[in-house]
């Protein structure tokens, strides 16, 4: 546990801590929140990710799938059963790692891995959603809006509010809880399994490395969070539809894990708090008067990064942080051997 919370963990605490002052500062921004609270959801379905693409090097692209059966599973049983989304929510995440347990059986059974992995969870995404849109009882083509309630005793129950500072503190603290499972699965024998496994799957299996399992175990971590994340997904948007099963967001999702810096514990949440805001900043002030000029702008940023920082932005900011603490330490030694001259 002590290599859990080490320096970079006991920062991530004081970020969070300081970040958890930040619908104060917004003063009611309803805009200004809704944006930082994407920015959070897809840290934690990022950081989520490279727990089965950046340690396994498994390609998955199957985000949205997990994202909308938690969504489903925890407005079906507010709308139907009349069960809170606080439990409603932890049921999406179990039946989304159940459903990636049988998905996930057959494809590392077979070895499908790569491309073709990334080609069958992609595609899997489309079923879902196709089977929500003619599942009438639960989905169909029109929205299924989420009780409100009339009292605040009422809201809290549905998880339903009238601002979404609450959703911002929910999903920080589940990015605080995602942050040390990766960071726990890193070190622990499970991560060298799996970092084993994306480096040379022949190579950790001749070594008595369990592919199967290990692959599994991780794939059924991520597909909990993703079932979390779409409960919390749903209250916020206030409805479940078949569109939360959304390839373009499973996409994303992989692209900030690569982006950020594969297999490394805070490579995704950087690249999330950095590409999902410049995303959303450039959308708000190009995508009115130019329309779709924004994702121009925001696919040669990525363009850059892939032919100039290989390895992911989080290793470079890494080294501009090591560049500052040099400099402010050689400073501090030259004022102390000036005073003492």
């Amino acid at each position: 546990m002590k290599k859990v919370f080490d320096s970079q963990t006991i920062t991530l605490f004081i970020v969070a801590a300081v970040a958890a002052f930040l619908p104060l500062v917004l003063k009611g921004n309803q805009y200004a929140m809704v944006l930082v609270t994407t920015v959070l959801i897809y840290a934690v379905l990022a950081s989520a990710w490279n727990i089965i693409g950046g340690y396994a090097g498994q390609m998955d692209l199957s985000a949205g799938a997990y994202l909308g059966l938690g969504a489903f599973t925890t407005g079906t049983l507010l709308l139907k059963f009349n069960l809170t989304p606080w439990v409603g929510m932890f049921i999406g995440g179990l039946i989304a790692m159940g459903i990636s347990a049988l998905i996930g059986l057959p494809f590392f059974r077979f070895k499908i891995k790569e491309l073709w992995y990334a080609l069958s969870s992609s595609a899997m995404v489309e079923v879902f959603r196709v089977i929500f849109m003619l599942w009438g009882d639960v989905g169909g083509p029109t929205e299924r809006y989420l009780p409100i309630g009339n009292t605040p005793a009422e809201n809290w129950y549905n998880m339903r509010f009238y601002t979404y500072a609450p959703y911002f503190y929910i999903m920080l603290v589940l990015l605080i809880i995602v942050m040390l499972v990766s960071k726990y699965i890193r070190i622990s024998k499970l991560g060298y399994s799996l970092l084993a496994l994306g480096e040379d799957e022949d190579a950790a299996e001749v070594l008595g490395v369990n592919a199967r399992k290990s692959k599994l175990t991780a794939l059924m971590i991520y597909a909990f969070f993703g079932g979390l994340v779409g409960g919390v997904y749903a209250c916020m948007y206030g409805f479940i539809h078949p569109s939360y099963f959304s390839i373009p967001m499973s996409t994303e999702v992989a692209i900030l894990g690569i982006v950020g810096g594969l297999g490394l514990t805070y490579g995704p949440l950087f690249a999330a708090v950095l590409m999902v805001s410049l995303r959303e900043y450039l959308r708000s002030s190009l995508g009115g008067g130019m329309e779709g000029v924004y994702l121009v702008v925001y696919s040669l940023i990525l363009i850059l990064v892939a032919l100039f920082q290989p390895r992911g932005l989080y290793p470079l900011f890494q080294k501009l942080l090591d560049k500052v603490k040099q400099f402010i330490g050689r400073r501090d030694d030259a004022r102390s051997t000036a005073s003492k001259n």
